[in-house]
Order: C-alpha cells, then sequence, then structure tokens
C-alpha cells in the first residue's frame, strides 16, 4: 500500500485528489496538509510513502517545504501544479533542483476533456515516484573534468553534427546536471524530447537556461538548429530533424502520439538517423516506459554513437533498459560523467 500525504491549499483541489487516490486499490491517504509548514511536520511524524507538493501556498511554500524535507526527513516528492504564470513555474523547478521527483498538471474538474489523461498520469507517475529511494539532499560538487569556459571548435572538423536527447520521469534533474557542465563551445546543436505535462516544457528551458552558458530555448518549426543552443520539442508536437539548404532544420509535426506521447523521442531520433547517418549522438536518460529505444535502435544501425545514462543513477531506468534490452546502446554512461563523455565526443 503506497501512503500518501496530500499538500494543498485548495480545499476542492485537496478533496479532488483524496478522491483520484483512494480509488486505486494499491493507495492510501494518510495526511492532508493545508501549507508547506504543515506538510513538513506531518512528513515528520508519518513517514509517508510519498508526498504530493502544491508549490503556491500561504505560510510556506512548495519550494521551502520541498527544501526542508528532503535536508531532514527525505520522502519522494511529486509537484502537483497549475503552471498559471511564469513565477509559479520558477518555484516549480526550484523544488525539483531542491530534489522533487517530478511534476504534473493540477486536475480540473471531473467534466473537463483532459481529466481522465490528466488523472491517469497522475496515478501512474504516484506508484513509478512511490518505489524511489531518496537521499537527504546536499550540495553536489560540480564535475573538475569539464572547463565550461573552453572556446569552440570550429564545426567543420566534427565527427558528430548533433546530439539527441530523449528523457521522461527524471528527466528534468538528469538535464540540468549534464547542462550546466556543458563548455560554452559546445561545438554542436542539441535536441531533447522530454516527456512533461502540458504547460511546463517553456518554464523547464528557463530554468536549465539558468543553468548554462548556452542558449536553451523551445524549438519553432523550420528554425536553423545551431551550435551551442538547446532545443527542445514543444506540447503536442513531435520534434524531427531535417537537412535543408543552409543544413540541419528543426521540423514540428501534429501526427499522432508514438508510444503514448506527443512529443515522442523516437520520431526525434529516427529523423536524426535519417538526417545524419553516422554522424549524430543519440542518448537516452531516465525514463518510465520504452520510448525511444526503437529510435536508438535506428541510430544505431545508421552508424550513430547511442548511449544510455546507467541504472543506478535514472530515477526509472524503463527507456534506457527498454533501449539496451534490444540492442540499441553503445555505451551505458554514469550520468556524472556524462558532461565530460559528451564534450570528448564532439571534440576528437
Amino acid at each position: 500500500m503506497i501512503r500518501i500525504l496530500i499538500t494543498e491549499d485548495s480545499q476542492v483541489v485537496g478533496m479532488l485528489l483524496k478522491a483520484i487516490f483512494e480509488h486505486e486499490p494499491d493507495m492510501q491517504i494518510v495526511g492532508q496538509a493545508r501549507n508547506g509548514r504543515e506538510a513538513v511536520q506531518m512528513a515528520h511524524e508519518l513517514k509517508p510513502d510519498l508526498i504530493t507538493m502544491d508549490i503556491r501556498m500561504p505560510v510556506m511554500d512548495g519550494f521551502e517545504a520541498t527544501r526542508m524535507i528532503m535536508s531532514t526527513d527525505p520522502v519522494p516528492i511529486v509537484v502537483i501544479s497549475s503552471s498559471v504564470d511564469d513565477e509559479e513555474l520558477r518555484t516549480t523547478f526550484r523544488a525539483i533542483e531542491e530534489g522533487a521527483l517530478a511534476v504534473i498538471e493540477k486536475p480540473r474538474g471531473l467534466s473537463h476533456p483532459e481529466f481522465d489523461s490528466i488523472r491517469r498520469e497522475l496515478v501512474e507517475t504516484v506508484r513509478a515516484m512511490a518505489e524511489v529511494k531518496v537521499i537527504r539532499r546536499r550540495r553536489t560538487e560540480t564535475a573538475r573534468d569539464v572547463n565550461i569556459f573552453e572556446a569552440a571548435i570550429p564545426q567543420r572538423t566534427r565527427a558528430y553534427e548533433i546530439l539527441a536527447i530523449g528523457c521522461s520521469t527524471g528527466g528534468p534533474q538528469a538535464l540540468q546536471k549534464i547542462i550546466s557542465l556543458l563548455p560554452i563551445g559546445f561545438p554542436v546543436p542539441v535536441v531533447i524530447t522530454q516527456h512533461i505535462s502540458k504547460g511546463f516544457v517553456g518554464g523547464l528551458a528557463t530554468w536549465l537556461g539558468g543553468n548554462t552558458l548556452l542558449n536553451v530555448k523551445v524549438a519553432q518549426d523550420g528554425e536553423p538548429l545551431r551550435p551551442g543552443t538547446i532545443y527542445f520539442a514543444a506540447d503536442e508536437r513531435h520534434l524531427t530533424v531535417q537537412r535543408g539548404a543552409d543544413g540541419l532544420m528543426a521540423k514540428m509535426t501534429q501526427d499522432p502520439p508514438v508510444n503514448g506521447f506527443r512529443p515522442s523521442a523516437t520520431p526525434l531520433l529516427k529523423s536524426v538517423a535519417d538526417a545524419c547517418r553516422g554522424h549524430a549522438i543519440g542518448a537516452i536518460l531516465t525514463g518510465m516506459g520504452v520510448d525511444g529505444a526503437e529510435g536508438l535502435l535506428e541510430m544505431r544501425r545508421a552508424g550513430c554513437h547511442t548511449i544510455v545514462q546507467d541504472e543506478e543513477s535514472c530515477i526509472v531506468f524503463g527507456m534506457p533498459g527498454a533501449a539496451v534490452a534490444i540492442d540499441a546502446v553503445d555505451q551505458v554512461v554514469r550520468l556524472e560523467a556524462m558532461p565530460s563523455y559528451l564534450t570528448s565526443l564532439v571534440r576528437k
């Protein structure tokens, strides 16, 4: 039985969350906190298996509550946010930085057309996150083998033209650790499909942009892909890569979901295999499910270099494990070694 502590200042939303979780046979509500301070106290007293965390609350907000819980009584935390404005998005991703495992859109009323899909995502995420072993948070040391101020090496000398990444649950944390240590002269564009609730990808790009000297943005249809820039797939659009007269460019599509996702990592990786053949790097990071595995296999068959995050550092090894299972992977890489590994590849 998964014992859940709900943290939510809205009585209506709190009741809705309680009804959603109690409908599941393996979930039990052990408490409901109305603000961050109550959440910190109840986390200590009740020892729940998982906490859902609102962000904008009186007395103490969700960021401060997450920070305190993860430094005293660490427990899996899933942020449930309405994503109503930039300030809430900033606070949401600061909570992720402090140890929250995932961010989910706040469920709306039963009559809302997207209620069932949001409910399913919420339940599946809570079920998966309750199994994660979290540790007391402390400031991580920056890697000493990566110089983020290295000058760019001319693009024409590179064997690789692009880096493509797919990730899901735990992806924001993994991306932050990787992107923050890529050098300012990183000589290829980076394209990323991250599974995240609708309305959050812009906040994710902004948050990551504050952790790196590279440019970070949501991709626009038809724009050229430039070295030193990180491009994210937009809400409800597959991000793919095509080769145009002036080089590689982003192509956004509304094709049907793949592996249940739009955006999906598989179309991205397949398009890179097509456009670049052996001159690309493909990576799959932490995430639930199997998305991206077939795309990574196509990249490997096309002569590209393919890697996945190692199981020990993954919050969920589903996506990397699926790629390993179908022999789509050249190299398994520890998360802490990923920035220097990627930098060494594009500078060879």
